[in-house]
């Protein structure tokens, strides 16, 4: 399968939100409509430094999706990668759509004069941490989440 990579347009926003709620049903979050709405807008606000990509098979059908952002590192003094979300449609796995998502994401990275680009996963996410062994480098850090009610 040959796979490309783009930015979203108008006319994507259903095959998006579609594979941002498989997204959310794998991390069994919920993912409501205003999410959603509020996601989109980002995506498209010129003024947010935040960005989505989106694979493609030969059809040119959105099979994957990539959001990514800029994020102050202050021990760098600079700014670097974020990889905020990465799915691809189960029946789409395999054709080496996370291969030219993380490629774009390179590109983009190298414009953008970021030295590093970052991500979390599930611990449990075997088949994800294969393919980010062979793309990257596991780092020494532990996550932790403060939650902040009302």
């Amino acid at each position: 399968m040959t796979v490309t990579v783009s930015q979203p347009t108008d006319a994507d926003r259903a095959h998006w939100a579609d594979l941002y709620r498989g997204y959310a049903r794998f991390y069994e979050l919920p993912m409501a409509d205003d999410t959603l709405d509020t996601v989109w807008g980002w995506i498209h606000d010129p003024d947010m430094a935040f960005w989505c990509r989106l694979a493609r098979d030969e059809s040119r059908t959105p099979i994957g999706l990539m959001h990514f952002r800029a994020m102050p590192s202050p021990l760098r003094g600079r700014l670097v990668g974020f990889l905020d979300d990465l799915f691809v449609a189960p029946e789409a796995r395999g054709s080496g759509a996370v291969d030219a998502l993380f490629s774009d994401l390179t590109t983009h990275a190298r414009h953008q004069g970021w030295k590093v680009v970052r991500w979390i996963t599930a611990d449990d996410n075997y088949r994800a941490r294969t393919v980010y062994d062979k793309l990257s480098r596991k780092t020494q850090w532990n996550t932790y989440q403060l939650d902040i009610e009302g």
